[in-house]
């Protein structure tokens, strides 16, 4: 795998490193998001101790790392060393750590803590005495979100207290996966991340030297591809009862949004409480969120939310491969793509590209290509309008609000003068009279010559694919 951008993140390691203190870091994110990877090139030159762990036992665990440690140090140690505790493990590294900066790496910390539930004690213990006074850099690295979350980092973990630091590692957004295909053009880059999403992994997937027909069908439709099983393979590994989950996130691919709808989609009738327990599960992961309205003083009270999946690949597979499964086990991709992809996908579009309107206007904030700073960025909506984009600065005296089109056409005139009457409704709505209204169109395919004039007198942001990957 090419390693692309994440230069935040070596920064990051990069300065911890330089410290020269000891260091207990914890990076965390879901399977695929490029951890190894991240950490394998923020090692190189620093001849670290590199131990990626499996499903196995603690015997089996301490054999392996033995032979690491052997390799490492085979001037001290000698290949044939055998340590029989991780607190022997642990006391060995002390010792190097006293006079040298050591690296020392745990990758899928959590396979060893599942085979020796003992060893964040252990570690605690050690850190306490003695670690902690060396120059070790120690990273615990793993995919489980919720065992790093509740595991590692609560309050209830036998560590909480002793980190220095941690890092979720998320997946690339929209610019930053565009990056994977610096060939193509920036429509085409979207759609790639439409149905992608920004998981490394995925995205090395598709060919840049091939149209998009072309890669969705042989990288995944077409059944023993890397991707055509993922997302089974996936939630087989990571969740107990996964045909409860997959009913879940069909109902949500399928525009069924709220608690009772997805309830009865996937379980019947009256079964809000058993899809309530699934879908925090799923937001643990990461791979579901709950969203209300920008304007909401109280998110987590609102009668307004509604669910939608958080990773575009989910989102696309259970949209057009898994109601499909029995065409494509047949081999029958061309047509499963000519009559149930395409004709759909400027629709499924227009939701990936007002979800990366919102990251726009988070990061034109930070250029300062804003007119103020915003607390706040999402979507609006009641049972009559519907804003695409809504940014909220200085307390709420100040609103950006803006539309998305994934249309064939330039946009024209009658989509401001829209946003305008919708921002009046909101205004009426929430109350927000002393407020000052600015607006943003984004629109795939430009916009009119009146229209940019418009906008250029009245200050109205105008964005297409291109300005996203600037």
């Amino acid at each position: 795998m090419s390693f692309v951008d994440r230069e935040k993140e070596l920064g990051f390691l990069e300065e911890r490193y330089r410290s020269g203190r000891a260091e207990l870091l914890i990076l965390y994110g879901r399977r695929r998001v490029g951890k190894t990877e991240l950490l394998r090139h923020f090692a190189v030159g620093k001849r670290p101790v590199f131990f990626v762990a499996t499903l196995g036992s603690r015997a089996a665990h301490l054999a392996s790392f033995s032979e690491v440690l052997g390799q490492r140090f085979a001037d001290v140690l000698g290949a044939e060393v055998r340590f029989d505790s991780w607190e022997a493990v642990f006391r060995f590294l002390g010792r190097r750590a006293r006079d040298e900066r050591l690296l020392v790496i745990l990758d899928e910390f959590p396979y060893l803590v599942q085979a020796d539930p003992a060893l964040p004690s252990v570690l605690q213990k050690l850190w306490d005495e003695e670690l902690r006074h060396t120059r070790l850099f120690l990273v615990l690295c793993g995919s489980s979100v919720s065992f790093m979350e509740g595991e590692l980092l609560a309050q209830k973990s036998p560590l909480y207290g002793r980190r220095t630091g941690q890092y979720l590692l998320l997946p690339f957004d929209a610019r930053e996966a565009g990056m994977f295909f610096p060939n193509k053009s920036p429509k085409e880059r979207l759609e790639i991340y439409g149905i992608l999403g920004g998981v490394p992994a995925y995205l090395e997937q598709f060919s840049p030297d091939e149209a998009l027909f072309e890669n969705v069908q042989r990288r995944i439709l077409q059944k023993g591809s890397y991707l055509y099983d993922e997302v089974r393979f996936l939630l087989m590994e990571e969740l107990r009862e996964p045909k409860n989950y997959f009913a879940i996130l069909r109902a949500i691919a399928t525009s069924k949004t709220r608690l009772n709808e997805i309830a009865q989609s996937a379980f019947g009738e009256g079964e809000a409480r058993k899809a309530a327990f699934y879908l925090d599960t799923l937001q643990e992961l990461r791979l579901v969120e709950r969203r209300v309205p920008v304007t909401e003083t109280k998110p987590h009270k609102s009668r307004r939310g509604i669910y939608r999946l958080q990773d575009n690949f989910f989102r696309f597979w259970f949209r057009f491969v898994y109601p499909y499964m029995s065409a494509l086990e047949a081999g029958q991709t061309e047509l499963v793509w000519k009559e149930k992809i395409a004709p759909f996908l400027p629709e499924y579009m227009g939701q990936v590209f007002e979800e990366v309107a919102r990251g726009y206007i988070a990061r034109a904030a930070a250029s300062e290509r804003l007119p103020f700073i915003p607390e706040r960025v999402g979507a609006w909506w009641d049972g009559h309008e519907e804003i695409d984009v809504v940014a909220i600065g200085e307390g709420g005296r100040k609103l950006l609000l803006g539309e998305c089109k994934w249309s064939t056409r330039p946009v024209d005139l009658p989509l401001l003068e829209d946003l305008r009457r919708k921002g009046e409704y909101l205004r009426r709505s929430v109350g927000l009279r002393e407020t000052e209204f600015h607006y943003a169109l984004f629109s795939r395919e430009g916009f009119t010559k009146r229209l940019e004039r418009r906008a250029c007198e009245d200050g109205v942001l105008l964005v297409t694919p291109a300005d996203i990957f600037e």
